[in-house]
């Protein structure tokens, strides 16, 4: 065991573990440590506490010091100098007539180096862009092609849930969703309905998952067949919320279908969740990244 800080330097970002050496940190403390790009400044999320040595990244990096009010100056002042170095390297993209989106521009609290942060449809070349942006700044630069995803988690937003977008609010990182879970769940596979404002499927299908698919393991499936208190008949419409099915009867097929709870039926033979291949094919550029 090894008592560790965690440190996030995003508001909503990869939280990373340091030594403390003999300070007891508070949350919201902020604290200057050594990272793999360098000096950073950081806002301690969980305090000291004891963490087995598996779940460590070796070698474990050593608190500095707690920030200091010259330090949060500085980070008040790079964040100022980003705003400048955004619109510079908007205006060297379009000189160069590159097809990229700048999205953001971060400095590294000792300044020895900017990142800048784009998206593009393909591959770029950028070297001379490089060159270019070094020559103005004087310092190491480094571009870096980020997906949607990571757009919008950057640059924040409205859902159509109406609320802020959760990759930009809580979550901190993005967990694989794919068109097999909206369908699990009974969505319509609209990509107005089941995409955010990313244009990928949307993180919340995630969430109620397992929930789901625990359900389903009990739940006859649509096409089904199964006995019910009135006989055989086929699953052509199911709640797995409630667990009503909607079944049609083998021995009335012309008649009004009829309603029992999964309780009351046992399945003969189950169905299988299906995607028709061209919908699927249509819908697959949803689960990039």
């Amino acid at each position: 065991m090894a008592t560790v800080i965690g440190v996030r330097f995003k508001n909503v970002g990869k939280m990373y573990y340091f030594d403390p050496g003999n300070a007891q940190l508070k949350k919201g403390d902020r604290v200057i440590v050594e990272t793999a790009r360098g000096i950073e400044c950081g806002e301690v999320t969980m305090e000291n506490r004891e963490v087995a040595d598996e779940n460590i990244v070796q070698p474990l990096k050593k608190l500095i010091r707690l920030a200091t009010k010259e330090d949060l100056a500085r980070v008040e002042e790079n964040r100022k100098r980003e705003k400048s170095a955004f619109d510079i390297c908007c205006k060297k993209i379009a000189a160069h007539k590159l097809e990229m989106k700048l999205v953001e521009v971060e400095y590294t609290f000792d300044n020895s180096k900017i990142l800048f942060y784009f998206t593009a449809d393909g591959r770029v070349d950028f070297r001379e862009l490089v060159k270019d942006l070094a020559g103005v700044f004087r310092t190491r630069i480094e571009l870096r092609q980020i997906g949607v995803r990571d757009e919008s988690k950057m640059l924040g937003g409205i859902g159509i849930c109406g609320r802020p977008f959760c990759c930009s609010t809580f979550l901190g990182g993005f967990q694989p969703v794919s068109i097999k879970m909206a369908k699990e769940q009974g969505l319509s596979l609209n990509p107005v309905k089941i995409s955010g404002a990313c244009g990928r499927l949307m993180c919340c299908l995630k969430y109620e998952q397992e929930a789901y698919q625990d359900l389903l393991r009990s739940t006859p499936k649509v096409n089904a067949l199964v006995m019910t208190p009135d006989g055989k008949g086929t699953v052509i419409d199911q709640n797995i919320l409630t667990g009503m099915l909607t079944i049609q009867m083998e021995k009335a097929p012309e008649a009004a279908p009829k309603t029992f709870h999964m309780k009351e039926v046992k399945v003969i033979r189950d169905g299988r969740i299906q995607v028709n291949k061209k919908e699927l094919e249509q819908l697959r550029s949803l689960e990039k990244d």
